[in-house]
């Protein structure tokens, strides 16, 4: 029992329904990985489950590293945690030989755009590399949605401002040369895997024999090919948990369709459903904004905070122009900072990439060091890759200066000073990216060798388990999606931006309002949104999802003219 010990009411339900089709409905911050793994211990330590025939299914390899990290803690070990192409991909590695006469699979494309280029060349066409991304992107929702190129130009859609006997042509084009080269792309995996199963029983038999037992997290985002490809797998078998929430669906434009969450109940009658709304990230006054945007969505559920009463109300502050907005934000991270705030607990969302630059900018100019996720890889960084490669070259030569005075000296050679610079910038990127170096080796065992620090580095870059940087994030909303941080600023609250522009129709807006949604609750003790009036033709109005919060929970803070320091 003591996997459960703390666990709330609901969710050690979730935790002790072992056997059975089981659905688990948990809103933003209340402890869903936590269910997760918990479950799967306890099933483990009760004997109901045998860790080897349980796969635990998840969406990036990140995640699939969490939960096996959670695992590891809790004493439970072999357990398969992957992705569905992670898993898929294993399968037909191991399973492409017996099948095919001892024939390898075929080879992963690494950049499909790269490909469609020689494709698009092979039959006249020249294309710009955007128009070509847009193209892939189409080619990903047609295979994930389980459509031939003909049933795809029944639709009617398109890309890149082709025709439909254009675009039809770059498809056959496309799979004609990936045919020829014998090679898969990412959604390939995912087909070819289904396909095998369907067409070689004794394969089918095989994985079913070997997994028993699934559990699916963020089962909202499933795409119908990865649903059937799940219900090969299981086969008659009904021992399947899915884990997710329906406000969090962002990613319905990849083919996510949160219908197979929704209707679980229909699927398996006889399912046992649980719904988790008692929130552990967020103050009451972040979750009523929260509550506001989906009251009235199908399967929103409404957030109670475990915190004690709120300490501040979130609040909108209405800017002249972009400029105006982003050195207001960041004069207001300044004053956060001097408070004794942590930059490392404070992020700043927003719609698109581009909303980055004037933030950029503006947090540069207050000294400010900043991350943007998306951009490089911790272990990718110039900085880094040095301090890495000098940190092995030190392990393999005489040292008799233990482990964490050489660790400082070889960081200080390669640039790490005491203080950091005063400037933002890349300056003060590259001294942030060697302390969080510093503090990996200060924070490992006493026992710790500086061949074993090496080799641990080494192993998070494989894992992409990159240290926490005491920088300020910058960050999409979609690339948001499963992290917090204390202090949340999300810009760009109007119309045109949030939601964007091209979101038209009832679907397309309430996908917005789901994106707006998971910004909110990334927020644990303060939350500030802003909008910018904006210039000339590009004069903008509030966006409709703040007049859906109205004042109840939202307080305003009107600010005219310009911010000082504000550039344009």
């Amino acid at each position: 029992m003591t996997v459960l010990a703390d666990l709330d009411a609901e969710q050690r339900n979730a935790a002790t329904t072992l056997r059975g089709p089981v659905c688990v409905m948990a809103g933003a911050g209340t402890g869903k990985t936590r269910v997760i793994t918990r479950r799967i211990a306890h099933g483990v330590d009760t004997g109901a489950y045998s860790p080897n025939r349980m796969m635990a299914v998840t969406f990036t390899a990140k995640a699939a590293g969490e939960m096996r990290g959670r695992l590891r803690q809790l004493g439970v070990a072999g357990v398969s945690a992957r992705t569905f192409h992670s898993a898929a991909l294993a399968q037909l590695n191991f399973f492409w030989p017996q099948v095919s006469g001892g024939e390898n699979a075929p080879s992963i494309i690494d950049n499909k755009v790269r490909l469609l280029a020689h494709a698009t060349e092979g039959i006249g066409m020249s294309l710009s590399t955007p128009a070509l991304r847009d193209i892939a992107s189409e080619i990903e929702w047609r295979k994930v949605q389980m459509r031939t190129i003909s049933q795809y130009a029944a639709t009617g859609r398109s890309a890149a401002h082709l025709s439909t006997e254009a675009m039809t042509r770059v498809q056959h084009a496309y799979e004609k040369l990936k045919d020829e080269r014998r090679q898969l792309d990412f959604e390939d995996v995912l087909l070819a895997c289904a396909g095998m199963i369907e067409a070689e029983p004794r394969v089918a038999a095989a994985i079913r024999e070997q997994y028993r037992h699934f559990t699916v997290d963020e089962y909202q985002d499933v795409s119908p090919l990865q649903h059937h490809l799940l219900k090969l797998w299981l086969g008659e078998r009904r021992d399947i948990c899915v884990v997710g929430d329906a406000s969090q669906t962002i990613f319905s434009f990849a083919g996510a369709d949160n219908r197979y969450l929704l209707d679980f109940g229909r699927e398996y009658p006889d399912a046992t459903v649980v719904k988790l709304e008692r929130n552990y990230r967020s103050d009451g006054a972040i979750l009523a904004v929260a509550n506001d945007l989906m009251r009235g969505r199908e399967g929103a559920l409404t957030l109670v905070s475990a915190k004690p009463d709120s300490v501040a109300t979130p609040t909108v502050t209405a800017y002249e122009t972009e400029h105006d907005e982003a050195a207001g934000v960041a004069l207001a991270i300044r004053k956060q900072i001097q408070q004794g705030i942590s930059p490392a607990s404070i992020a700043v969302l927003y719609r698109a990439q581009a909303q980055s630059a004037p933030l950029l900018q503006a947090l540069a100019a207050q000294g400010i060091a900043c991350t943007v996720m998306g951009g490089r890889r911790f272990f990718d960084i110039p900085e880094v890759r040095s301090a890495v490669l000098k940190l092995r070259g030190a392990a393999v030569a005489p040292n008799n200066h233990g482990f964490l005075p050489t660790v400082r000296t070889v960081l200080a050679e390669d640039g790490l000073t005491e203080t950091p610079p005063e400037a933002g910038g890349a300056l003060r990127d590259a001294w942030e990216a060697r302390r969080a170096l510093l503090r990996l080796a200060e924070e490992a065992p006493p026992t710790t060798t500086l061949s074993a620090f090496a080799e641990d580095l080494l192993a998070r870059s494989k894992d992409q388990h990159e240290p926490v940087l005491q920088t300020v994030t910058l960050a999409t909303l979609h690339a948001a999606k499963g992290l917090e941080w204390n202090h949340v600023h999300s810009v760009g609250w109007s119309e045109g931006l949030l939601p964007i522009s091209y979101a038209q129709g009832f679907d397309a807006v309430d996908e917005e309002r789901r994106l707006a949604y998971v910004g909110v609750t990334r927020a644990a003790q303060s939350l500030s949104l802003s909008w910018a009036r904006g210039e000339g033709r590009q004069r903008r109005s509030p966006s409709r999802f703040l007049q859906e919060i109205g004042s109840r929970s939202l307080r305003a803070v009107g600010t005219a003219g310009r911010v000082a320091g504000a550039s344009r």
